[in-house]
């Protein structure tokens, strides 16, 4: 019998499956979250690698992924390019689901974060990682996805709109609990002056006719502004993309992000959990100088 047909279902298990583009922090954050999590805010937790290319883990996974296939060997002996064979690698861990599941129904009473690998197509069209994902949520694994985009897009209207299709084109296709996310967002301070708009248009997706005026006023992309339109239009009428900014250095980045992530996956913390918050928080107590409230802005 198969394994996930003996799985109990009354057991419930909390999570997040952190996915974007390469060079986005996905592993930095993923190690900075679980010492976070588990030293700051005493939740057990575990990081679980299913990137078959992550050699610079900065964590210890309780679950690698690279045990089973790793992309060089998929390379090599099967004559694959990079992206190809690490689409076949998804498929091979869709095909041999037991496997994971043999390992996580292991793991009890913690707290589950996924790293994932960064080709953008495993999240937009491809289907092995929905598949896997759907497979734990009806095994009451309650997930959700946090996809991380850097925020230098912010500084080029061009390449922000492409970050807003990406993201919504992995909310649609992926179908979890969704918290986009800029990362890196510290780094905007020293580079606030090539922004057009004020970090609240970016993270709530404002008035994108702005954008439009921008895009349509570009020496690249002013021949192209029914192409625009039609692009901008796209996300505004779905209405389903805004961004949490994360800066992983800092502490009340890391608990403004865990309580959206928090109520996105449903995840409820105990008492243990609610007095480390608290005080968290109480060090922040006390008048903050004009450079305070400014590095606040771009926390």
């Amino acid at each position: 019998m198969s394994l996930v047909k003996r799985t109990k279902r009354s057991e419930t298990h909390f999570g997040q499956v952190v996915i974007g583009p390469p060079g986005s922090g996905k592993t930095t954050y993923c190690g900075k979250v679980y010492k976070f999590y588990k030293e700051k805010l005493n939740r057990n937790v575990e990081v679980i690698n299913l990137d078959p290319a992550n050699e610079n883990m900065n964590y210890t996974p309780k679950i690698d992924v690279m045990k089973l296939i790793t992309v060089e060997d998929v390379m090599t002996n099967l004559n694959l390019g990079p992206n190809g064979a690490l689409m076949y690698c998804m498929e091979y861990l869709e095909e041999n689901f037991d496997w994971l599941l043999n390992q996580l129904v292991l793991i009890r009473d913690s707290y589950l974060i996924f790293d994932m690998p960064g080709q953008v197509e495993l999240f937009t069209h491809h289907a092995s990682i929905k598949n896997i994902f759907t497979k734990l949520e009806k095994l009451s694994y309650h997930l959700c996805a946090v996809h991380m985009v850097d925020s230098h897009y912010c500084s080029d209207p061009t390449k922000f709109i492409s970050t807003l299709l990406l993201s919504l084109s992995t909310m649609m296709q992926i179908s979890l609990p969704h918290i986009n996310v800029l990362s890196k967002v510290d780094l905007l301070k020293k580079n606030s002056s090539k922004l057009d708009f004020g970090l609240d248009f970016y993270t709530d997706v404002l008035d994108l006719q702005f954008l439009l005026e921008l895009l349509d006023d570009g020496p690249f992309t002013k021949k192209f502004k029914k192409l625009n339109a039609a692009m901008v239009g796209l996300v505004e009428d779905y209405g389903l993309v805004s961004f949490v900014p994360l800066n992983v250095n800092s502490d009340k980045s890391l608990l403004q992000l865990k309580a959206a992530i928090d109520k996105a996956n449903g995840y409820i913390y105990g008492s243990g959990e609610e007095r480390s918050i608290q005080a968290l928080l109480s060090c922040a107590v006390g008048a903050r100088t004009e450079t305070e409230r400014y590095d606040a802005d771009f926390m």
